[in-house]
């Protein structure tokens, strides 16, 4: 399965986020053992890194980018990618960036915890729950 991971997913395994982390770090995992071919945008490191700015420090910044780097292809923001983005029906344009990237990339799916966010995407969206079944 080829799957563009949204920002949430990778926040949540980040954060510790209690209730969340669990599926979201066996995405990870099965992205680490190549069950999923799992990608994430360019998009999401800078995001990532904004949202986490009050604890990360220079290293732990270049800790996580490794980190993310060593489990996940990082798919490029393309110029083209901006407009397509924007001339999509999307009320984030955030996540039609996310969805513009999953679909050039050609991912199966977008696995994400935000699915409503993700109700006009030609890309089907996901849970981390929901991928770990097809999975396992």
């Amino acid at each position: 399965m080829k799957a563009l991971i949204d920002t949430n997913v990778i926040l949540d395994v980040l954060c510790d986020r209690a209730e969340l982390s669990e599926s979201s770090s066996k995405i990870f995992k099965l992205s680490e053992v190549g069950l999923i071919e799992g990608y994430i945008s360019a998009l999401s490191i800078p995001n990532i890194v904004y949202i986490l700015r009050k604890e990360l420090n220079t290293e732990k910044t270049k800790n996580i980018i490794k980190r993310l780097s060593m489990i996940f292809k990082i798919s490029d923001l393309k110029a083209g990618d901006i407009q397509k983005a924007a001339d999509l029906n999307f009320s984030d344009y955030e996540d039609a960036l996310q969805c513009v990237c999953a679909d050039r990339i050609k991912a199966d799916c977008i696995i994400t915890r935000n699915i409503k966010d993700f109700s006009n995407s030609p890309i089907p969206a996901i849970t981390p729950q929901t991928a770990i079944e097809k999975i396992t």
